[in-house]
């Protein structure tokens, strides 16, 4: 990764750890940029979003209080090694999941 793509990014990948809205901000922000280091974020913050979704949701509903708070809690940190790796200009993959979201979303960005 080039020094000046995680530099021209590093503002729009930190915007996308800011809740859904800010994953929607940080998307159209790149739009037109097509910055790889933000896009690698963006891609991370969709998958979590969306993880939480479903832990919110499904999880929350058939599984029952404690699993999904526990669940929450994993996605909280996951959420914190994602922030702390756009703040430091790093692409750090989330533990477990990271590839599969670079897998998924490789077509954003």
């Amino acid at each position: 990764m080039e020094n000046l793509d995680v530099h021209e990014g590093k503002t729009t990948a930190i915007i996308s750890y800011i809740t859904f809205i800010g994953t929607i901000i940080a998307f159209i922000m790149n739009n037109d940029k097509h910055n790889s280091f933000a896009a690698f974020h963006i891609r991370q913050m969709i998958g979590l979003s969306l993880f939480s979704l479903v832990n919110s949701f499904i999880i929350g509903r058939y599984g029952g209080i404690w699993a999904s708070g526990i669940i929450g809690i994993g996605l909280f940190v996951l959420w914190i090694i994602g922030f702390i790796g756009a703040t430091q200009g790093e692409e750090k993959k989330v533990p477990f999941v990271g590839d599969l979201f670079q897998d998924w979303f490789k077509n954003i960005g």
